[in-house]
């Protein structure tokens, strides 16, 4: 057992940071197995050594978020707990937490340190793959730099896609025609976009092609200049596919490939073009791949326990990354 004592200065924001009957410090706590006493300005946490670093640095991070006006609740409580994980020292939680990509709706921070290091990857390179567990915020946080790209008129253009391939399922028995068919594959894209622009706005640019939304195959034989290209779902495309994709970027885009190698739907002994992308371009400059695990799930918090039990399993049994 160890302990740290500590002084936060402004009395104001320790109430907003500590909130209502310290339920904020009693949740580090729980998440922890440490004990947090706050006495005015003065913080003492008591417990394992490595666990009371990542405490104290969690709590500098919430007060240097309130110092800025950002309320704090549980999310932001889990969030600075994720941004803290192995050993990241306070200050550089503190930047980590400063990201922001700014869209008409909301402001989206990352909400792990692995969330930060992907926006940061996607502003700095052409091509970024995207790999973990669903519920890790792949998708989202690529939806919202493409929207705040094209906010800032860095863009022109967003293309949102995925393979039309089913888990399970039969598009072919599906009623309506191929759009109706493949709409229900592309809801998580249409959802993520209604949550950061009005409702008209988004209806607007999809009717004028600013918006895209489209499966994969509707990419064939195009250059996408001046737009931002995600691939969602990509583990479920096949290497020719996936050579098709990757050689449609044009002049002042990027595009980011997002997939989980644990859930491929493709038929037994179908390579994934997501895999076979991976080994044939590591190394290339300008590409860059972020992997998200279990810790970095922002969904209910029982996900990431089935997320971790299923990748335990997986490794055990079948060797899979």
């Amino acid at each position: 057992m160890a302990e740290i004592n500590f002084e936060l200065y402004n009395n104001a924001l320790i109430q907003q940071l500590v909130g209502p009957q310290d339920c904020n410090l009693r949740l580090i706590e729980k998440i922890l197995g440490v004990e947090i006493a706050s006495f005015g300005n003065q913080i003492t946490i008591k417990g394992p050594a490595e666990e009371i670093e990542q405490a104290k640095t969690a709590i500098d991070v919430l007060y240097h978020k309130v110092s800025k006006g950002i309320e704090v609740n549980e999310q932001e409580v889990k969030a600075a707990l994720r941004m803290s994980d192995n050993g990241t020292d306070s200050a550089t939680a503190q930047d980590l937490s400063d990201i922001v990509l700014k869209t008409k709706k909301r402001h989206i921070y990352p909400r792990s340190a692995t969330q930060a290091a992907y926006i940061q990857e996607m502003m700095k390179n052409e091509l970024v793959f995207g790999l973990g567990p669903a519920g890790t915020g792949k998708t989202y946080l690529a939806v919202a730099l493409a929207v705040s790209m094209m906010l800032e008129g860095r863009i022109d253009k967003i293309i949102l896609s995925r393979p039309a391939v089913e888990a399970g399922e039969n598009l072919g028995f599906l009623p309506g025609d191929l759009k109706e068919k493949v709409d229900p594959y592309l809801r998580p894209l249409y959802d993520a976009l209604y949550e950061m622009l009005p409702a008209e706005q988004v209806d607007k640019k999809i009717a004028i092609g600013e918006i895209e939304i489209a499966p994969l195959a509707f990419m064939r034989g195009r250059t996408l200049s001046n737009a931002f290209v995600i691939l969602d779902e990509a583990q479920n495309t096949t290497p020719m596919q996936m050579k098709m994709f990757l050689t449609r970027l044009g002049e002042n885009s990027r595009m980011v490939v997002n997939g989980d190698l644990s859930q491929v739907d493709l038929p037994r002994g179908t390579i994934s073009g997501l895999r076979d992308a991976l080994d044939i371009l590591q190394g290339t400059p300008n590409i860059s791949s972020v992997r998200f695990s279990a810790t970095d799930v922002v969904r209910h918090g029982l996900v990431a326990k089935i997320v971790k039990a299923y990748e335990e399993r997986s490794k055990k049994e079948y060797g899979d990354e």
